[in-house]
C-alpha cells in the first residue's frame, strides 16, 4: 500500500506533509505507518517506517529529525542532524535539507513555513502546550532566524476534533483561570462534561500571533482507518497506540 500523504496549498512550493498511517510495515495494534520510536512496536520496523517518510522529503533517514516531546512550550533551533533528542515541542531552522518532524495520535502537529525568507518550524501542540504558548514561541523563533511574521503560514494537521474530545471541570476550570474568553472552545456535554475544540484553539492562538493559519479538518478519533488515536485506543482497552508523522523541510 502506498504512502498517503495530506498536504496543504499554503506550504507550496516547500516538500511537507501529514502522513497518514497507510503504507507502513507495522502490524497488530500500530498497523500502518507507526513512526513512534517511544512505541512498544518493533525497533527495526519502526525503522522502516520512518525510512519511507525520508524517501518520500528526499532526504536522509537522519535528516528525518524530531525531539523528544514532552507537552512543554519549548522551542529548539536546529542546524543540522541530531546525537540525541532534546526536550521541547517545537523546532525552527533555516538550514536546507532537514526535515523537521512532529509525532502525534489526537494533538494538534503545526507545520509552519516562511518560504520568502527561508525559514521553517514545526510543533507537537497538544492543549497544555497550546495554553502555555508552544505556538507562539515557535513563531518567536523563526523570526530569530530571519522570518517576518506577516509571511508566515502555519496548518494545523490531522488532531482530534471537538465531538470527541469530551474533558470535565476540572479541565474547563484551567483554561478559565488564564482567560475567560476561552469558554468559546467549549461545548456542553452529558452532565458535568464538556467538549473542547482544540484545532479552533490553536487556530485562535495563531492568529493572534499574527500568523496565516487553517487546519486541514481531519479527526484523528474519527477516521480509525486513516489515523492513531490515542484516546481512541484507552477507550478501545487497547496496550498502545501508534504515533502518525508530520514533517516539513526546506
Amino acid at each position: 500500500m502506498a504512502l498517503e500523504i495530506i498536504t496543504a496549498n499554503s506550504l507550496s512550493p516547500l516538500s511537507h506533509g501529514f502522513f497518514t498511517r497507510k503504507g507502513g510495515a507495522s502490524s497488530g495494534v500500530f498497523a500502518g505507518l507507526n513512526c513512534g520510536t517511544g512505541s512498544t512496536d518493533q525497533t527495526e520496523i519502526v525503522a522502516i517506517n520512518r525510512a519511507r517518510v525520508a524517501e518520500a522529503l528526499q532526504v536522509s533517514a537522519n535528516h528525518l529529525v524530531g525531539v523528544h516531546q514532552v507537552h512543554s512550550a519549548d522551542v529548539v533551533t536546529l542546524t543540522g542532524p541530531l546525537e540525541d533528542k532534546p526536550k521541547a515541542d517545537g523546532m525552527v531552522t533555516a538550514t536546507p535539507g532537514i526535515a523537521l518532524s512532529v509525532l502525534t495520535a489526537d494533538c494538534q502537529p503545526v507545520l509552519f513555513a516562511d518560504a520568502k525568507n527561508g525559514v521553517i518550524g514545526a510543533a507537537h501542540a497538544g492543549w497544555r502546550g497550546a495554553l502555555d504558548g508552544v505556538l507562539e514561541r515557535t513563531v518567536d523563533a523563526m523570526e530569530a532566524l530571519g522570518a517576518n511574521r506577516e509571511d508566515i503560514t502555519a496548518v494545523i494537521g490531522p488532531a482530534i476534533s471537538q465531538r470527541a474530545y469530551e474533558v470535565g471541570p476540572e479541565f474547563f476550570e484551567t483554561f478559565m483561570i488564564e482567560d475567560p474568553q476561552y469558554a468559546r472552545f467549549f461545548a456542553n456535554g452529558a452532565g458535568d462534561r464538556l467538549h473542547f475544540d482544540l484545532p479552533a484553539f490553536g487556530l485562535y492562538r495563531l492568529r493572534l500571533a499574527g500568523v496565516s493559519a487553517e487546519w486541514t479538518r481531519h479527526c484523528t478519533y474519527s477516521d480509525a482507518e486513516r489515523f492513531y488515536s490515542y484516546r481512541r485506543t484507552t477507550h478501545d482497552k487497547e496496550a498502545d497506540y501508534g504515533r502518525l508523522i508530520s514533517t516539513i523541510r526546506l
